[in-house]
């Protein structure tokens, strides 16, 4: 199908986008999609989209925060929608991962363990101590915490899938989406998910009781009740507007790190470690949030 006033090349890229987001919201959400093609090149795409999804995914998951309530509350709302709107696939993928490596098993062994479909004992500490840093961390940064950790968890998957990055296994969605992205677009997807992320919270700051307060005030922690800055000149969002950054390095190192543990154990990335990257990601950025706000 040729767009209109467009050669037949566009039209295939853009048809290449298309499937592409579409791909993306499919792998990343619990939304179902039709994509009339699914090939390297559209999996490609599709990595290059998730910060978009997890922007989404972010702003839908805050909403119980924004809910009158105990902070703590929403946080396990919040953070309980998320896997809801994931299908827990992430969360499955770092319990996974950290069933293989913590099994000291050589490469092959490892990721036999990774495919078999009950949790050990190595995943179960993951999760429980991974969910109890979110909730944590959630109640005390606040809504917009949530969005920057969802994009960052999802721009972790554009560096994973960088060229040069191999595929643990012949098959599966590791095979599938490894080397699909140049070093060059990741850098410039990571400009823009910050610049979208940022915005995104200076139009989210007159709705979100973290910001209402200026860096300063805020070290004090999270707070639902408004706070007068006419005392002060600065506006809510300059924390956003510092933090994030900052936030979003982190959670993007931690996962960059733990993809070097997995490629020199494991000799690539698998489905099951690119969910791992995505928690890890988000995590260590909630965290951050916690310690800096």
């Amino acid at each position: 199908m040729r767009l209109r006033g467009g050669s037949p090349g566009s039209s295939a890229a853009g048809a290449g986008r298309t499937d592409g987001l579409r791909l993306a919201v499919g792998m990343l959400t619990i939304f179902p999609v039709r994509v009339d093609r699914v090939d390297r090149r559209t999996a490609g795409a599709a990595m290059l989209a998730a910060p978009a999804v997890g922007l989404a995914l972010g702003l839908v998951a805050c909403l119980p925060l924004l809910l009158p309530g105990p902070p703590l509350l929403g946080a396990v709302l919040a953070v309980g929608a998320l896997a809801v709107l994931t299908r827990g696939l992430h969360l499955d993928g770092l319990a996974d991962l950290a069933d293989g490596l913590g099994s000291g098993k050589p490469a092959d062994q490892a990721l036999d363990i990774m495919k078999k479909s009950d949790i050990g004992p190595f995943g179960v500490m993951t999760l429980v101590i991974t969910l109890l840093a979110q909730i944590a961390a959630l109640a005390a940064a606040g809504p917009y915490a949530l969005v920057t950790a969802c994009v960052t968890g999802r721009l972790a998957l554009v560096w994973a899938c960088r060229s040069g990055v191999p595929a643990a296994r012949p098959g599966g969605l590791g095979a599938t989406v490894a080397g699909t992205v140049r070093p060059a677009t990741a850098w410039l997807v990571t400009a823009a998910a910050l610049i979208v992320a940022t915005l995104a919270g200076i139009v989210l700051a007159p709705w979100t009781p973290a910001f209402r307060t200026p860096p300063v005030t805020a070290l004090t922690g999270w707070t639902r009740a408004p706070v007068d800055l006419s005392a002060t000149g600065l506006p809510g969002w300059t924390s956003a507007v510092v933090v994030a950054p900052v936030a979003m390095a982190a959670g993007l190192g931690a996962a960059l790190l733990l993809l070097r543990r997995a490629r020199r154990r494991l000799g690539g990335v698998t489905g099951d470690v690119l969910g791992a990257l995505v928690e890890t990601a988000a995590t260590t950025a909630l965290v951050v949030w916690a310690m800096v706000v």
